[in-house]
C-alpha cells in the first residue's frame, strides 16, 4: 500500500505495476480527508462516491490513472459534478455544471479521479480564504492561522496530505501567496500556457491557472497535462508544450 505523502508519479507507477489498484489510492484519500477536513475545511464539495465509482473497475486509462486529486472551486468544470464558486447563493440552487472544459478533459485523458473541490473566497476576490458561505481553509502547519488565499484551499489539502495535486488560479498571488503560506510547490505559468476557459476572470491580463504539488516533479509533470491551446480561450498559446520533466535535474543546487 501507499502512504499520504507518495507523489503522484509514484502512486502510478505503483498503479501500473499491480501493486495497488485506483480503488485503495482513491479510499485512502478519502479516509484522510473525512478525518482532517472537519479542522481545516480545504475541501468544500466532496465527490466521495463519484470518485470511488470512477475508480472501482480496478484500471483507469492514462499516465496517472487511478491518482487522486482535487480541483478549485473556481475553475475546471466537469459534467455532472456541483460548482459553487464559494457563493452560497449556487450551493443553495444545487448548481451542477453541464460539460466538461478543456482542463476537465485533459485531467480525465490523464487518468486523474477527481476527489472534489477546495474552499475558495467568493469568486476569488480576497488573498484569504474566508468565504461567507464556508468555514474558513485553516493551515494544516498551525489550524489557527491563514492558508492564503484564493487558492487557499487547494494549497492546504496538499499540505495536510489530502491529495497530492491539485490546482489553483492566480491573479496577484493567489497560487504563490498559499503555496509560501502552507510550504508546497505552485507553479504560476506562462501567461497563456494553461487555458483559462471557464474561470471567472478576476483580471484578464493577469489570471493563470496552476498546479499545486508535494515535490517538484508532480508539478512540472502536471503542469505538462494541463498545458496547451484550447480553441475556446483566444488567449491560450499554441506553441508547442515542452517536456517540463526534462530540465529538473539542471536547477539550482544546494539551496532551499
Amino acid at each position: 500500500m501507499t502512504d499520504a505523502w507518495m507523489d503522484a508519479t509514484a502512486q502510478a507507477e505503483l498503479v501500473r505495476s499491480g501493486e495497488v489498484s485506483p480503488g485503495e489510492l482513491v479510499d485512502a484519500a478519502i479516509d484522510r480527508i473525512e478525518r482532517l477536513n472537519p479542522e481545516l475545511n480545504a475541501v468544500i464539495t466532496p465527490l466521495f462516491e463519484s470518485a470511488r465509482a470512477a475508480a472501482g473497475g480496478g484500471a483507469v486509462d492514462g499516465p496517472f490513472g487511478g491518482v487522486p486529486f482535487l480541483l478549485k472551486d473556481l475553475l475546471c468544470h466537469s459534467a455532472g459534478d456541483p460548482m459553487y464558486e464559494g457563493m452560497a447563493f449556487l450551493r443553495d440552487q444545487g448548481h451542477v455544471e453541464e460539460h466538461d472544459t478543456y482542463l476537465a478533459s485533459r485531467f480525465r485523458a490523464a487518468g486523474f479521479v477527481s476527489l472534489g473541490r477546495t474552499n475558495v473566497p467568493e469568486l476569488g476576490t480576497t488573498v484569504t480564504t474566508e468565504p461567507r458561505s464556508f468555514p474558513p481553509a485553516r493551515n494544516p502547519w498551525q489550524p489557527g492561522h491563514s492558508a492564503g488565499g484564493s487558492s487557499g484551499g487547494s494549497a492546504a489539502a496538499v499540505a495536510a496530505g489530502m491529495a497530492v495535486a491539485t490546482l489553483g488560479t492566480d491573479t496577484g498571488g493567489s497560487i504563490r501567496q498559499p503555496a509560501s503560506f502552507c510550504g508546497v510547490v505552485g507553479v504560476l505559468p506562462t501567461y497563456g500556457r494553461v487555458s483559462r476557459y471557464g474561470l471567472i476572470a478576476f483580471a484578464s491580463s493577469l489570471d493563470r491557472i496552476g498546479p499545486f504539488a508535494a515535490t517538484v516533479r508532480d508539478a512540472a509533470t502536471v503542469l505538462g497535462v494541463i498545458a496547451g491551446n484550447d480553441v475556446m480561450d483566444a488567449t491560450s498559446s499554441s506553441l508547442p508544450v515542452p517536456d517540463y520533466t526534462e530540465t529538473l535535474d539542471q536547477g539550482v543546487k544546494g539551496m532551499k
